[in-house]
């Protein structure tokens, strides 16, 4: 069973997203809060496994609830839900400690296979919103960094699981593991999300 929270100030949007949670097999919506001074009081306690988070929402910022969340749950997921494209809140979400960024005109079909892709370990995006990111990468030399494991941070960029990144690059998922804390390790950083926000700033891939 995957528990959800739900960040987000429209009625109508959170309440159509708690039903499509709960209505399916295998999810529940644990918590719902239209703003980020509720969900940071309550999201802790709730333990979710995955946090379905707006940006644009009343009083504190969606980015600065993001980082004030994780602050207190380091280890929880958080994908940002919004209508906001902009390549600048992309990064600034993914350096507060969002996983995944999803825009609202999302289907509910890919909305659920993100939710899941998430707990295996991905970091989901929409196409166009990967799209951004992957188009905004040039190739740096990094010398910290071997063949191999800029191939997987690129994959990792794309926000792919161990095991499709291993299916990909036709490698173990012990493997896979195996570079990415290697990559962690180098590039001094504690979890996919901030590789991610680090191979973005400092254009560490290649499209």
């Amino acid at each position: 069973m995957i528990t959800v929270a739900i960040v987000e100030d429209d009625k109508d949007i959170r309440e159509s997203l708690a039903l499509l949670i709960d209505g399916t097999t295998g999810f529940h919506c644990i918590s719902t809060y239209g703003d980020c001074e509720a969900a940071i009081d309550g999201i802790p306690a709730d333990s979710p496994d995955v946090v379905l988070m707006d940006l644009g929402l009343p009083g504190m910022p969606g980015i600065e609830g993001i980082r004030k969340i994780r602050e207190k749950s380091p280890a929880l997921d958080i994908v940002v839900l919004t209508i906001h494209g902009d390549i600048k809140l992309v990064f600034e979400a993914l350096c507060a400690g969002a996983c995944g960024y999803l825009l609202k005109d999302t289907t509910p079909e890919k909305l659920l296979e993100a939710l899941k892709e998430t707990v295996a370990g991905g970091a989901p995006m929409s196409t166009k919103i990967a799209r951004m990111v992957v188009g905004s990468f040039r190739t740096t030399p990094h010398a910290a960094l071997t063949g191999r494991e800029t191939e997987v941070l690129a994959q990792l960029c794309q926000g792919k699981s161990y095991k499709m990144i291993a299916d990909a690059l036709f490698i173990s998922e012990e493997t896979v593991r195996r570079h990415i804390k290697n990559i962690y390790k180098k590039l001094q950083v504690g979890s996919k999300s901030e590789a991610v926000a680090k191979a973005l700033k400092e254009k560490l891939v290649s499209a």
